[in-house]
């Protein structure tokens, strides 16, 4: 879905806030928010595209008042939701992906939003998540994909954006998400991410396989080299023992002649 333009405001009065310094919940939120960036870019990648950028942790402006909002609280050390700083993941389509940026900030980028947006919840953000920022991203966002996902409950919960508002994703035979933006499945996975065993969101691809990480699919190509390299072993002591049987046999046709 397109976005609004958005008029390119004068030099701020302000610097832009990279950090809050506010720690994420938990390291596995931490690790959960580099997974799905990672496997975001892993896919991208296998379809050869560059045109997109994939954000974590990462502050999202929309505009100048909200940016001055930002600035003055960090500034006083208090971290007022109401003003917004960034989803926990979010994927921007048919942009300029491969310039660094140390924020989203939409009057810099044509006026785009995120086109999907997952939100890691917390016992202290759950609220907020599935009310206030929920209605910034429908309303003013205009997002057409929304997830969170509750670690606790261990629940995932997708939604597609209808007019004004978000409507429920069914899931599909497989129990997963399908995100039309990103043409890929979103679903719950457990198993090992960086040392560390929990259930993950992961990405899949329409024919659900798991889109692996880069560690994954070289863990996997070393599988598979190991197991052609035993194949390998196999067969030659096959031929090797089948030569031997054969010289074998030769030699006894040799002693009775």
């Amino acid at each position: 879905m397109s976005q609004p333009a958005v008029a390119a405001l004068d030099p701020l009065p302000f610097e832009l806030v990279e950090d809050d310094g506010e720690p994420l919940e938990t390291r596995w939120h931490y690790l959960q928010i580099n997974l799905l960036v990672e496997s975001i870019e892993q896919a991208m990648e296998e379809r050869g595209r560059s045109d997109y950028f994939a954000g974590g942790n990462m502050f999202v402006y929309y505009s100048e008042e909200q940016a001055r909002e930002v600035a003055e609280d960090v500034k006083a050390g208090i971290n007022d939701p109401r003003h917004y700083r960034g989803p926990d993941v979010f994927y921007v389509g048919g942009v300029d992906g491969p310039t660094e940026r140390k924020y989203w900030v939409v009057w810099e980028e044509a006026g785009r939003y995120p086109d999907l947006i997952v939100e890691l919840l917390s016992p202290s953000t759950a609220k907020i998540d599935r009310t206030v920022k929920k209605d910034l991203y429908a309303r003013t966002f205009r997002t057409s994909e929304y997830f969170y996902h509750d670690p606790d409950k261990v629940r995932l919960e997708g939604f597609r954006l209808a007019g004004s508002s978000y409507q429920p994703i069914a899931l599909n035979a497989r129990g997963r998400f399908w995100s039309e933006r990103l043409g890929l499945e979103l679903g719950l996975w457990q198993g090992v991410y960086r040392r560390h065993r929990a259930t993950w969101v992961r990405l899949f691809h329409p024919d659900g396989r798991l889109v692996p990480t880069a560690k994954e699919s070289a863990d996997a190509e070393r599988q598979q080299a190991k197991a052609e390299h035993r194949r390998a072993e196999a067969e030659r002591q096959r031929a090797d023992a089948a030569e031997a049987e054969l010289a074998r046999l030769r030699a006894r046709l040799g002693e009775g002649s």
